[in-house]
């Protein structure tokens, strides 16, 4: 998996279990200690990202930044790298059909694919406004 399309997965699925632990639906168990495990290892880190994520829906993240910092705090901490993947593999696996459903809209790779532009580009490039 790109390392832009992981990080893009792990803030998406922050992003999706709070929504969905606000209707009162919960995701299993692994995910769930997964992305407590996420958020810990990237405070440590980057707190500034996680202030950004632990905000969203409510106030809107810009996403693509947020990609691109996690990526590359990961790129510089082996820890946050493992975390970071060890949560989007646990979101493959999650079974709860309203978060695979939120999960598989092509709005993740769409994320990805159009940060990796950006950063191809030279920075030039609009990816504000990506929501899922």
């Amino acid at each position: 998996m790109e390392p832009l399309t992981t990080a893009a997965i792990a803030i998406g699925t922050v992003v999706a279990t709070k929504a969905l632990e606000r209707t009162g639906e919960m995701v299993g168990e692994t995910l769930w200690n997964k992305t407590g495990e996420f958020l810990v290892t990237l405070r440590k880190h980057s707190p500034q990202i996680v202030v950004a994520i632990e905000k969203a829906p409510e106030e809107p993240l810009d996403y693509g930044k947020a990609v691109v910092e996690l990526e590359s705090v990961a790129k510089a901490n082996p820890e946050v790298k493992q975390a970071v993947q060890d949560l989007a593999a646990a979101a493959k696996a999650e079974t709860n059909p309203k978060f695979t459903e939120i999960m598989a809209t092509p709005n993740l790779q769409k994320l990805a694919d159009k940060i990796g532009q950006v950063v191809m580009s030279g920075g030039t490039g609009n990816i504000q406004n990506m929501s899922f």
